[in-house]
């Protein structure tokens, strides 16, 4: 026999030995051995990383619902931009600055109009959002960063007023509540085109 043959031989033998090793571990094992198995690695997987824990409906409290562009699912409330002033200062300036300028790791939230066609756009609550409705949810939501959905409505609807005030979109003494925050109109609200993909509801 050639060392070629020999070698293919040898080679075959692994092969069907391998598998054979593999249909034991598996397919012969049996299905409560594989679940043990599977069982024990989870174990081991959730012994070693030791992070988070299982949700509860209490950590869904502040984040139940959502609010749309035309302000559907708004709360109750009211504020302006002189009362949210405080409150921005308090919650937000570490992360957006006094002034809403932005910081080296977080967003401005001010300026950049007529920014968008240019080769250094600049996103701005003032110069592209498209909905001051959605400022509000996001505010709601995800804000402040250290401890997101605390505010309560009243200082969401402050807070929102304020930003807009910055922005030059309304002015310090108008009242932001669940019926006059739809109609503020955002510079940026003719930016956006529908989807038109059939799939999408509008």
């Amino acid at each position: 026999m050639s060392k070629a043959s020999t070698f293919y031989v040898v080679a075959a033998f692994v092969l069907i030995a391998t598998a054979v090793d593999f249909a034991k571990r598996t397919c012969l094992a049996g299905p409560e051995k594989i679940a043990s198995q599977k069982d024990d690695s989870t174990a081991v997987a959730t012994k070693r990383y030791d992070l988070g824990r299982p949700a509860t409906s209490a950590d869904f409290v502040s984040h139940d619902y959502l609010v749309g562009p035309k302000g559907k699912g708004l709360p109750k409330g009211r504020g302006t931009a002189r009362e949210g002033h405080a409150i921005y200062l308090q919650s937000c300036t570490a992360c957006h600055g006094v002034r809403g300028e932005g910081t080296n790791e977080y967003p401005a939230l001010v300026g950049g109009k007529n920014t968008l066609e240019t080769d250094n756009p600049v996103a701005t609550i003032g110069s592209y959002w498209p909905y001051a409705t959605t400022v509000w949810d996001y505010v709601n939501r995800a804000m402040p960063y250290q401890n997101p959905g605390s505010l309560k409505p009243d200082e969401v609807y402050a807070v929102t007023a304020y930003l807009l005030a910055m922005n030059g979109t309304i002015s310090e003494y108008f009242e932001l509540n669940e019926r006059t925050l739809p109609q503020v109109r955002m510079p940026n609200f003719d930016g956006f085109v529908p989807d038109p993909r059939p799939d999408v509801k509008q």
